[in-house]
């Protein structure tokens, strides 16, 4: 949530919409060869770019969902707007979702171990340290 969506009721218009421009620069930067610098004129159209394909997008979503009768966008949205209007692209965006997806799970999984255990961040805390200890007591000892 941006620090504007607090203080007025009124939908956002266009104007305050965008993206982190420290965001955009590093994923630029990262993808330009190092010898090519991008100008700040050419940041600010990239993200003017990115900007007007999201409204594309999500417009384009929110027509399906509503033919749908849904009231919440979901990914296979988003998926079917790009078949619509960017075939190319929705074969890596649905390996994107896919690995999302699986990265959920995985951090379910980590969440539900430290639940599952039964003890206290304390306890866990304190368990670590003996374990640390004992190996530290062990390396100092030498081979046996």
């Amino acid at each position: 949530m941006s620090d504007r969506e607090g203080l007025s009721s009124a939908p956002p218009n266009d104007d305050d919409l965008s993206l982190p421009k420290a965001t955009v620069s590093k994923m630029i930067t990262e993808l330009l060869p190092k010898d090519i610098v991008c100008a700040k004129e050419t940041r600010d159209l990239v993200i003017e770019c990115c900007v007007e394909f999201i409204h594309l997008i999500s417009s384009e979503a929110n027509d399906i969902c509503e033919k749908e009768s849904k009231k919440t966008i979901a990914p296979e949205h988003i998926i079917s707007a790009l078949k619509a209007r960017f075939e190319q692209f929705t074969a890596e965006v649905e390996d994107v979702l896919k690995d999302h997806k699986q990265a959920q799970k995985d951090r379910e999984k980590k969440v539900s171990k430290f639940e599952q255990s039964g003890k206290t961040e304390e306890e866990l805390l304190a368990e670590q340290e003996r374990l640390f200890a004992e190996s530290r007591a062990r390396f100092q000892s030498g081979p046996q």
